[in-house]
């Protein structure tokens, strides 16, 4: 018997690996990028590994049941364990991104939470090695801002920024929700009122209230000690071309939002995804605006999509599996993102996701 550990699979000789498929909204199965079976993560830049705990587990069963199954045919001396000069707890080489300043979107597991609770969620996080989430509306089953509070401690887990209501009318409500749990951003999955359409029909002076709502917010964030209000990205805003009025300069919505929102108090949170898929130059945009991007939501899937918008979620992947070129985009990204926060839309109900991502940002070298 051989075990063979690689890449992107591991299989005791014949036996074939199973390729992970999920069923996309046509109704089409979209293959993802990557293989369940990983059992060491491995950055071809550093040669260094890390160990994937829940592919260690299923390694572990594998070899035990080929290793008894070899014994009952060839008698104990066949049955003997392979040694292995892979070290599960070898230390990534070379400089990566801290914990510290990983975060994970609570959006993405929003099904499986719905399965086996807030709790269970953040306890599979906490263990995988996440100390930051980014909450996204809810009460999480009814709990108050103290319960969740002391949820996320329990856990060790902080809540730096979170995805809430933009309401001027009840904003009072969502700082006092924010100092509760700790936020050092307030902010949104989109943009205070009146926003950036969708359907690309926005017009200049509805960018500039855009970016003066923000301005407000932001303010009012500030001064009560929850930091900088930020946005949040989709496609549609660099899409949405508007033109200024006294120039007559076209540009997209997303620009005119930087030029006139006011950095002491306005942050803005790039979803790379997203951005990537509209046709963006990431890094180009990094280093144009790093000063202005203080996080990062750490998207990846296949590019370019068929259809650009929600129905590109069956293409998304976990990180590093997808098209996303992430090197130059996290060396631009230096200096300037505080938060890189881990996002899949409609991930799978299990831990994989959120473990292989965590994975591949903590051993990246850059």
């Amino acid at each position: 018997m051989v075990i063979v550990i690689s890449r992107v699979r591991f299989f005791v000789t014949g036996v074939s690996p199973q390729v992970s498929q999920q069923e996309g909204t046509s109704g089409t199965a979209t293959t993802q990028h990557h293989f369940k079976e990983e059992a060491l993560i491995k950055d071809t830049r550093t040669g260094s590994t890390r160990s994937h705990r829940g592919a260690i587990r299923r390694l572990a069963g594998a070899a035990s049941l080929a290793i008894a199954a070899t014994a009952l045919l060839t008698g104990p001396a066949a049955a003997a364990p392979a040694s292995s000069n892979a070290n599960p707890a070898a230390d990534c080489a070379g400089k990566s991104i801290p914990a510290s300043k990983i975060s994970f979107q609570l959006y993405s597991y929003a099904g499986w939470q719905g399965e086996i609770g807030t709790e269970a969620v953040l306890a599979e996080l906490a263990e995988i090695g996440y100390k930051n989430v980014e909450p996204f509306g809810g009460s999480y089953e009814g709990r108050s801002a103290e319960e969740f509070r002391a949820l996320l401690k329990e856990y060790k887990l902080k809540a730096p920024s979170a995805h809430g209501s933009t309401a001027e009318a009840t904003f009072d409500q969502t700082l006092a929700y924010a100092k509760t749990i700790g936020q050092k951003y307030t902010g949104s999955g989109g943009w205070a009122a009146p926003g950036i359409n969708r359907d690309g029909s926005s017009t200049y002076a509805d960018v500039l209230a855009t970016a003066e709502a923000m301005n407000h917010l932001g303010q009012l964030s500030v001064e009560a000690g929850t930091g900088k209000h930020f946005g949040h990205n989709h496609w549609w805003e660099f899409t949405t071309l508007v033109t200024n009025p006294e120039t007559g300069e076209q540009t997209t919505a997303y620009e005119v939002l930087l030029a006139n929102t006011d950095p002491r108090y306005v942050a803005f949170q790039l979803d790379v995804y997203w951005a990537s898929d509209a046709g963006v130059d990431v890094v180009d945009l990094l280093e144009r605006h790093g000063d202005r991007i203080e996080l990062l939501h750490i998207k990846d899937g296949a590019l370019p999509a068929d259809t650009l918008g929600f129905e590109s979620f069956p293409l998304l992947t976990d990180v590093g599996e997808g098209d996303i070129d992430w090197a130059p985009i996290l060396d631009a990204a230096q200096g300037h993102v505080k938060y890189y926060v881990i996002e899949r839309d409609g991930a799978p109900a299990t831990a994989e996701f959120a473990e292989d991502s965590f994975n591949f940002l903590t051993c990246y070298s850059y």
